[in-house]
């Protein structure tokens, strides 16, 4: 009798059965991670690209690359038009297998299932830490998607805030008031809540603001508020309106503050404050630049 004909033993059937099942488990997770992926959010958009998906579509993508800067946009991902009023034809033609929203977009939920598949994250929520939400999206998208880079991003960048703990422990411990500029008599200003405060608490250092800001910012704020915070160090996050900070730095009310007298003004580069876990590293890794050169100089 052959190997062929030979009836399978019990214990030959369950290791067969368990290998054929590993090896389909196998397969299935590499093909997840093939899906072809789109989104409307930012958030999540930065997310895909940082965890290498294969997305083929988003929003805005040009102000994307204007706002957050980082991840880099692959010319190959379509653009969608405006996050308020997408293209669902472009979407359509996008050949999509799953589609990633939020809350922000869930009014577009039911159109969009008409083309591909909807799953839901949101990491702005009234009363919710966003940096854990993102961590729980990251996660569960790494996930959905058989891509180990999901657990890397999340703890890469819990390593690299508790560098920055210790580093930021040596430094001169003001607090410190990140805000963005609407003109130059106005600015919102962004609490322990967002994700820019998250990234304060996780790294030993003190918000100035004293407030929650909920959905990350309040504004508009008026300028003559900053008279009240003559210890803080002043961290200008763009995006802003191109004239605001030179029509600023003309004004005799702000080159009278303290602050602004002995040199604690520090202008990062552009960071989405409605990111992720990306826009919290980009934050992360600008501040400590910043504040490295600040405090020595």
């Amino acid at each position: 009798m052959s190997l062929i004909d030979r009836p399978l033993s019990r214990r030959r059937f369950l290791a067969l059965a368990s290998t054929l099942a590993v090896s389909g488990a196998f397969e299935a997770k590499a093909a997840d991670a093939n899906l072809r992926v789109a989104t409307f959010d930012w958030a999540i958009l930065e997310t895909l690209l940082a965890l290498g998906a294969n997305l083929v579509a988003g929003t805005e993508l040009l102000q994307f690359r204007d706002v957050a800067v980082t991840p880099a946009v692959p010319s190959s991902v379509a653009d969608l038009g405006l996050r308020g009023t997408p293209n669902f034809e472009a979407l359509r033609d996008a050949r999509l297998d799953l589609v990633f929203n939020s809350s922000f977009y869930a009014w577009a939920d039911d159109r969009i299932r008409l083309i591909a598949p909807v799953e839901s994250h949101s990491i702005y929520i009234a009363g919710k830490s966003p940096y854990e939400l993102a961590e729980q999206m990251t996660l569960a998208i790494g996930d959905r998607l058989g891509l180990a880079s999901g657990r890397a991003l999340v703890d890469g960048l819990s390593d690299k805030l508790t560098v920055y703990r210790s580093r930021f422990a040596k430094g001169d411990h003001r607090p410190i008031l990140p805000i963005n500029l609407g003109d130059a008599r106005h600015f919102r200003a962004f609490g322990s809540d967002s994700m820019f405060g998250e990234v304060f608490a996780r790294t030993g250092l003190t918000n100035a603001w004293p407030d929650l800001t909920s959905y990350s910012a309040t504004a508009p704020v008026g300028i003559e508020r900053l008279a009240s915070m003559t210890d803080a160090w002043i961290v200008l996050i763009p995006p802003h309106p191109a004239d605001a900070y030179a029509e600023l730095q003309a004004s005799a009310f702000w080159n009278a503050l303290p602050p602004v007298r002995d040199g604690r003004v520090l202008v990062l580069g552009s960071i989405n404050p409605y990111g992720a876990l990306p826009a919290a590293m980009r934050f992360a890794d600008l501040l400590a630049e910043g504040l490295s050169h600040g405090w020595n100089s």
